[in-house]
């Protein structure tokens, strides 16, 4: 891989690297001499109560169940790993200099400015080969932007190849290699959802650009969607070693099937320190599958606003426990719209699959794809419930609203470290109010030392709901939130789109 890309990550001092990968990992199995020695002693030399000695396993602890062992499987995946060579090349304009103008010249002459020029660019990288008419699954990041992609397979065939698609969202692309690709050997493809924490996982790619290797590691965790690497996340982590050059390169279980797509570590130094991103076969499958066929990803569109269920608002709602996905806004003519979805509602489960982080919901709704149906199960005012929606289409671009501005605007009154006023249309403008927020009450300012600042509340905000109560004025706003008391919930409209906060009085 050319060139590593460093996203800092939450809650740990580290980094994220997205960038080619594989390394070394070390792993012992030690038996104890000592115990070997005692097993031959005569049995009159040991006391009767002294527990029996270890043995050694009469077979290899980590041999797959038909009896392969590490190598035999090593050798089988390594044809399907290949080498994937680009180059870039970024131009730059030509640039004036400062001194060629009239004045200047008058006193020095013509001055040259800074010629345009070209810059080439080259990386390694990995993918794996999954037909046998030569289409190659790997990261996007391997092959973007790149004007020549050259793969060299494991019997050090050289071949052109073009892209077929890319998704930058899941960080996943195909290409296809050029000329005579027989005697290619396809990788088969595993069920990820079948790993469990703990199984044995070998990882094989190009780290570094010194040639195929294979590292071994445990599933340290499953379902990771809050990584913040890319959009649509649900990565196998590994304590497999992946280094620089290993993305997109192959992750396979003790059967030798790909369960997953190398990607990302997590690494204070740019190398392996046994945290490793990989993109499971299931959730790459259908993306592949939608490039090779619309050369882009159709994914299923919901149309809802929805966040995380932490247990303050578990308990400003009244829900038996912080699980789910709360629904924060509904698109009156989206998919959940028209089915009858409405704002806090918490969904549970897609289609019978649990649903408990904002990730796993986009996932589900995402792999469900454009036009299909889907079961959703929710919780309504604490009360069970169940709907079917018939997904949209998600649009290509899926954009923010623009930050609002920022600025002094006249005051209309205050309360509890709150300045506020009534929805108008100069506030309108001023902060990017959008036309669906027909009536509220914008705060102007939060005091910084204030319980609205602590639990996140910032001018711009549009307060629509105090306890699950419509605010239409600022005095309705006042006589409602003066009446909370403790925890109190709050619906507020924020850059074009709905959240739930909980303030603490």
């Amino acid at each position: 891989m050319p060139i590593q890309s460093a996203i800092s990550a939450t809650r740990v001092r580290s980094k994220v690297y997205r960038g080619t990968f594989l390394g070394l990992l070390g792993f012992s199995l030690l038996a104890s001499s000592g115990c070997a020695r005692q097993s031959g002693l005569a049995a009159s030399a040991e006391p009767t109560n002294k527990p029996a000695p270890a043995q050694i396993l009469p077979h290899p602890a980590l041999a797959a169940a038909n009896g392969a062992s590490i190598s035999d499987i090593a050798e089988r995946v390594l044809p399907s790993v290949v080498n994937i060579a680009l180059t870039k090349v970024s131009r730059t304009e030509a640039r004036r200099s400062p001194l060629d103008d009239p004045f200047f010249r008058h006193f020095f002459g013509p001055q040259g400015g800074e010629e345009p020029s070209e810059r080439r660019e080259q990386g390694l990288g990995s993918g794996v080969i999954v037909s046998k008419d030569g289409i190659v699954l790997t990261n996007n990041h391997v092959v973007e932007s790149a004007d020549d992609i050259k793969v060299t397979t494991s019997d050090r065939r050289e071949f052109s190849a073009t892209v077929v698609g890319t998704d930058p969202k899941s960080d996943l692309a195909v290409i296809k290699l050029k000329g005579d690709v027989s005697g290619l050997k396809p990788i088969e493809l595993g069920d990820s959802a079948q790993l469990r924490l703990g199984d044995v996982v070998l990882a094989v790619g190009n780290p570094f650009g010194v040639g195929q290797t294979v590292t071994m590691g445990i599933v340290s965790a499953k379902g990771r969607a809050d990584v913040g690497i890319v959009d649509y996340e649900d990565f196998i982590q590994t304590d497999a070693a992946i280094n620089p050059g290993n993305s997109g390169g192959a992750l396979v279980n003790m059967e030798g099937r790909l369960v997953g797509i190398n990607t990302a570590i997590l690494s204070r130094t740019g190398g392996s320190m046994g945290i490793g991103f990989a993109i499971p076969t299931n959730m790459a499958k259908p993306i592949m599958e939608s490039l090779q066929k619309n050369g882009r990803v159709v994914r299923g569109f919901l149309g809802v606003s929805i966040q995380d269920v932490d247990q303050e608002l578990a308990q400003a709602l009244h829900l038996p426990s912080a699980n789910g996905v709360l629904v924060s806004d509904v698109g009156p003519t989206s998919p959940a719209g028209r089915a009858g979805v409405q704002r806090g509602d918490v969904v549970l489960k897609v289609d019978g699959k649990t649903a408990d982080s904002t990730g796993q919901l986009r996932n589900l709704i995402a792999a469900a794809g454009a036009r299909s149906k889907v079961k959703l199960d929710m919780l309504r005012n604490g009360k069970p419930l169940s709907l079917d929606v018939a997904l949209g289409e998600m649009p290509q671009d899926n954009s923010p609203a623009a930050a609002h501005a920022r600025g002094q605007v006249p005051s209309g009154g205050s309360l509890d470290g709150l300045t506020l006023e009534n929805v108008t249309e100069q506030n309108r403008r001023h902060f990017q109010i959008p036309n669906e927020v027909g009536s509220g009450v914008v705060i102007l300012e939060v005091d910084r030392n204030s319980a609205a600042a602590r639990a996140g509340l910032r001018p711009g905000d549009v307060l629509l709901e105090v306890n699950r109560q419509k605010v239409d004025n600022i005095e309705r706003f006042k006589d409602l939130y003066g009446a909370s008391k403790g925890a109190t919930l709050l619906v507020v409209s924020r850059q074009g789109r709905t959240i739930y906060m909980v303030v603490r009085k």
